[in-house]
């Protein structure tokens, strides 16, 4: 049951599912929620009523998500969570990126370009959402570990507009920054666009690895982008529910690896 086969990020998770499931022999039926707690209710419904092994959600919403699940528990079909985890019900394993990973990777990245004790400049997320908290940490963890001098570390809400503009103020204030981690590719393109401005050159690195976010990498704009694998995060989902059905234990939590997408 996927959140909406209306953003390829998604479609390609489903692709890398059923790649799997053909490889294991399993039969995989999929449905789409289109972005709609209802829908993804109903097609939770309608594959309990089919007695399906086991369901795979990707959820609309980790709190909405809640009835679909207790009622697949209630069932007795178990439930794995892809991407995005939920709130309520009894879930098997959740597989999703390693954004604690990611973002370490993108600091590390700047620091193997740039070397270490240089200063830099964070723009976050929507405050609140495990992929910023995540993120900040993980290049927390990089900016110790390299000597980062932090001039500045401040939300952009993972948009692009909004990135640009909080960018053209931080450059005001900080000319000599080297480089920018933004926590989503969004933000790394607006704030491309405010160091294009500005005429400086400053290595920004993104997050998501989106056709954006890659394409401003190849033509060599951006300096890298933390992608995610949603094949693989498809593909484990289905080894896992394997496991499962098998009665072999598996993990809470199965965080999936990303990887750096640089020229």
């Amino acid at each position: 049951v996927v959140s909406t086969l209306n953003n390829p990020f998604f479609v390609t998770l489903k692709e890398g599912a059923e790649a799997k499931a053909k490889e294991l022999g399993y039969q995989m039926v999929v449905l789409d929620s289109q972005n709609d707690p209802a829908k993804e209710l109903a097609n939770v419904e309608d594959l309990a009523v089919r007695k399906v092994s086991a369901i795979l959600v990707n959820p609309t919403d980790s709190a909405a998500v809640g009835n679909a699940i207790m009622l697949a528990n209630k069932a007795g079909i178990p439930v794995l969570t892809l991407d995005r985890g939920a709130n309520v019900g009894e879930v098997k394993a959740h597989i999703a990126s390693d954004n604690i990973a990611g973002g370490k990777m993108a600091g590390d990245f700047i620091a193997g370009k740039l070397g270490k004790n240089i200063d830099v400049i964070q723009l976050e997320g929507i405050a609140g959402t495990s992929a910023a908290r995540d993120r900040g940490e993980g290049f927390a963890q990089a900016v110790k570990a390299n000597g980062f001098k932090v001039l500045a570390s401040q939300p952009a809400d993972f948009d692009r507009t909004k990135g640009l503009n909080v960018m053209e103020n931080l450059l005001a204030a900080h000319p000599d920054v080297k480089a920018v981690f933004a926590q989503n590719d969004e933000m790394a393109l607006g704030a491309l666009r405010a160091t294009q401005a500005a005429g400086k050159q400053v290595l920004i690195v993104g997050f998501d690895g989106t056709d954006d976010g890659k394409a401003a990498v190849k033509s060599g704009k951006l300096g890298a982008t933390v992608a995610q694998q949603p094949a693989l995060i498809g593909a484990i989902g289905v080894e896992t529910a394997d496991k499962v059905l098998k009665g072999e234990a598996v993990e809470k939590y199965i965080p999936v690896p990303l990887q750096v997408v640089s020229q």
